[in-house]
């Protein structure tokens, strides 16, 4: 019986499994449900804007916003120079970070922070697209879309309290949408005085966190909250207008000076186009120089005159009569709306002769084109009087002040001897065993001078100046300069410790009249100070 029961079993269990696939099979077939839709297939152009950012989210800036254009040239660019890119990039960072960092850490108790490796690794960022925006002001603004998913190496070394830890960052990725303006343009290279930049938007950060080896993104909740602070900080700083100014060169020396005067008397215009339906025209004229800022002269509107007379005297600064030119335009003047432009021409200031007066009329084009057909247009004449009045060598606006300049010594100094002047500026890289609250004591011909002392500072700046008067000129005598810390507690083992000290020869001063040098300090790591000396002399 029980190898019967076994036979039955087995063949029950095929027969009853056959059965059931047939079934389920059956009804899936020709049970299908009656409320399921066939999808709908539309071509993407026909989708609005919004659908098609939510179906295609990497699309590139310069196609959703028709008015970035593509770079893909500077992508290309900024790949061949990356590796060059990456070291000035980042020696630039150090520069700017340090005195941020030397003016925040007091605050948090730290004695110390800096960059024990700093790279942007080996990929660099893309531009998705870049805006320009015209101004009528001499300026360049750029709105680039940056995304950059790197592999850097930027590790920190922070000591505070006696202790030393390290922080690495890895895997950062930063999109971003800054401003870049480079303002005011000046015509000496490279073109610009100065760098605003500012964030449009909050940056998207990511990236990974080491603390001592460890992940420390992967205790629970604080990736959210670092990524919210690195943020809010950021746009506290920098999100606009608020911006991070970079001076390339001093803009007062970049722009050149007023050189003369240019009188323009607006005489007549004769045979406009009418432009009102009315059958006349409104006219006034609109005056400047090329390569000036200011605001344009205009005449008083003549209204319904087709041939109107002005006699209006205008003065100008000229600032480089070679390239200059006088731009002159008429326009119809409009109650309601834009003015309409009825014609333009110019004037070369270098066609002018100096000192005499010279009438000129001038045919009034639609553009400065010489191509453009509409030129051959007929659109009425207009007649200007004009003189150009060089300044004479005596009026001629004195420049910036010479930066070398030395000052005379004070009455009453020796007339064999003269005023010896220090003026120490800053230090850096400067560091002790025990503290590192710096100050600088000098020590020449036997007198000593000291400056103030500066607490917890490793890039230490003075800026403060020491006058000897010498009977002779020191052409042998060494000037002793050492950096030294002062405990700010009560300590009785280290009160002081020495930071490094140089031994400065006088005789190149008495010669050149004026050092500004930066000295690498005897036995100090990395300290360098920086010191500037002037002989002056009756």
């Amino acid at each position: 019986m029980g190898i019967l029961s076994t036979i039955a079993s087995f063949f029950g269990f095929g027969v009853g499994t056959s059965i059931g696939l047939v079934i389920g099979y059956y009804l899936f077939i020709y049970f299908q449900p009656t409320d399921v839709k066939d999808p709908v297939i539309q071509p993407l152009v026909e989708q609005d804007a919004k659908t098609l950012q939510l179906l295609l989210p990497e699309i590139p800036t310069w196609i959703k916003n028709p008015d970035y254009d593509r770079l893909d040239w500077l992508n290309k660019f900024i790949l061949y120079m990356w590796p060059y890119l990456d070291k000035a990039i980042c020696k630039t960072a150090r520069s700017i970070a340090k005195p941020i960092i030397a003016e925040q850490i007091p605050k948090y108790k730290i004695d110390s922070v800096e960059f024990e490796e700093l790279s942007l690794g080996s990929l660099p960022p893309t531009f998705q697209g870049m805006k320009v925006y015209v101004t009528d002001e001499k300026e360049l603004i750029m709105e680039p879309s940056v995304k950059w998913a790197g592999n850097p190496n930027i590790i920190v070394a922070i000591k505070a309290f006696g202790l030393r830890a390290t922080v690495q960052v890895v895997d950062l990725q930063v999109f971003a949408a800054p401003r870049i303006t480079l303002k005011p343009l000046v015509p000496s290279f490279p073109c610009f005085a100065n760098i605003y930049m500012s964030l449009m938007e909050k940056p998207h950060v990511d990236f990974g966190l080491k603390l001592l080896g460890a992940d420390a993104m992967s205790i629970p909740g604080l990736y959210r909250i670092v990524q919210e602070i690195i943020k809010d900080q950021v746009a506290n700083m920098y999100l606009w207008p608020k911006a991070l100014e970079v001076q390339i060169m001093d803009p007062t020396k970049a722009m050149k000076v007023p050189v003369g005067i240019l009188h323009v008397k607006v005489v007549r215009a004769e045979k406009l186009k009418k432009k009102d339906l009315l059958g006349a025209s409104d006219p006034y004229v609109k005056l400047k120089l090329t390569e000036e800022k200011l605001p344009s002269k205009k005449t008083t509107v003549k209204y319904k005159n087709l041939n109107p007379e002005w006699n209006e005297e205008f003065n100008v600064v000229v600032k480089d009569p070679e390239s200059q030119v006088l731009e002159l335009t008429v326009y119809d003047w409009e109650q309601i709306g834009k003015h309409d432009k009825m014609g333009m021409n110019v004037i070369p200031l270098k066609e002018i002769t100096p000192d005499e007066p010279k009438v000129v009329t001038l045919n009034l084009l639609k553009t400065m084109d010489p191509n453009d057909p509409e030129n051959e247009k007929l659109r009425g004449q207009l007649t200007v009087e004009v003189l150009y009045k060089p300044f004479k060598e005596d009026e001629l606006p004195q420049s910036t002040e010479d930066s070398n300049a030395i000052e005379k010594a004070p009455e009453g100094t020796p007339a064999s001897g003269g005023l010896l002047v220090i003026i120490v500026h800053e230090a850096e890289d400067v560091e002790g065993k025990h503290h590192t609250n710096p100050y600088v004591r000098l020590l020449f011909k036997g007198e000593e001078r000291k400056t103030k002392h500066v607490k917890k500072n490793r890039d230490p700046r003075w800026g403060e100046s020491f006058q000897f008067m010498l009977e002779e000129p020191p052409t042998n005598e060494r000037l002793y300069v050492e950096v030294q810390s002062a405990s700010s507690k009560l300590g009785l083992l280290h009160p002081k410790e020495s930071l490094g000290y140089v031994d400065i020869k006088l005789s190149d001063v008495v010669t050149n009249k004026r050092i500004n040098e930066k000295y690498h300090l005897i036995d100090s790591r990395n300290g360098r100070i920086q010191i500037e000396l002037q002989w002056r002399t009756p």
